[in-house]
C-alpha cells in the first residue's frame, strides 16, 4: 500500500500545508499518490490551540508523486491572484522539478493570454480561468473526454489528468515574474453577477 511518506508529499504533509482532501491517497496506478485538496502557501497567526484557515492558499489542486520520487511530476491548481506564484514557489520549493509539468489558472491573467514563467529552474504554464474550475479547464486544455471519465473514481481522474499532463508539450510566452505582475490585472470577484 502506498503511502504519504514514501513520496514527494511528505514534507508538504508533515508541516500540516494538505488541507481540505478530497482525495489524499494512492490512485490507481501502482506506486502512485494523488491528492486533491488545497496547498497553505502562509498560514494565519494562531492564538493558544484555535485552528484557522490559511491566510493564502493554492486552492483546486490536484497533483501527484511517485514512491520513491523526490519530486512531484505533475500538478495543478488555482491562485487568486497570479502575485501569488512566488510564494507558491517558494512553498514548494526542491520538490518540482525541470521536467514536471505545473499548471496554474490564475484569476487575474487576461483571458486571453497564457504565459510560461520560469522560477528556480522551473517552468510554471499560467493560465486564465474562465469561471470554472481547475479540473474543467484541464479537461479542456488537455483534450479529455468528460463523459468517458464520468463513471471513473476520483483516483481514476487524477491518474487520467497526470497521464495527459505527462504528453502536454505546449508551450506559452516566456515572461519573468516581475513582468507577470505588471501585466497582471485586479482580482476579479467570481460571485458578481450571479443569481443570489
Amino acid at each position: 500500500m502506498t503511502t504519504i511518506d514514501e513520496t514527494a508529499f511528505a514534507r508538504l504533509e508533515k508541516e500540516g500545508r494538505l488541507l481540505n482532501a478530497v482525495h489524499k491517497g494512492p490512485t490507481e496506478r501502482a506506486g502512485r499518490f494523488g491528492f486533491r485538496g488545497e496547498i497553505a502557501l502562509k498560514f494565519a497567526s494562531q492564538f493558544a490551540d484555535e485552528k484557522r484557515p490559511p491566510e493564502l492558499s493554492a486552492d483546486q489542486v490536484i497533483a501527484i508523486a511517485q514512491v520513491g520520487q523526490p519530486d512531484i511530476p505533475f500538478l495543478a491548481a488555482y491562485l487568486h491572484s497570479f502575485e501569488s506564484l512566488d510564494a507558491f514557489a517558494e512553498v514548494l520549493n526542491g520538490l518540482l522539478s525541470p521536467e514536471g509539468k505545473y499548471f496554474l489558472f490564475c484569476n487575474n491573467i487576461d483571458l486571453l493570454s497564457k504565459y510560461d514563467v520560469e522560477i528556480d529552474g522551473v517552468t510554471f504554464h499560467i493560465l486564465p480561468i474562465d469561471e470554472a474550475t481547475v479540473y474543467n479547464e484541464l479537461l479542456e486544455l488537455l483534450y479529455l473526454d468528460k463523459t468517458s471519465l464520468k463513471r471513473a473514481s476520483t483516483a481514476g481522474k487524477i491518474d487520467a489528468l497526470a497521464d495527459a499532463a505527462h504528453r502536454f508539450a505546449d508551450s506559452y510566452e516566456g515572461i519573468a515574474y516581475a513582468e507577470g505582475l505588471k501585466r497582471m490585472g485586479p482580482v476579479r470577484n467570481r460571485n458578481e453577477n450571479r443569481p443570489v
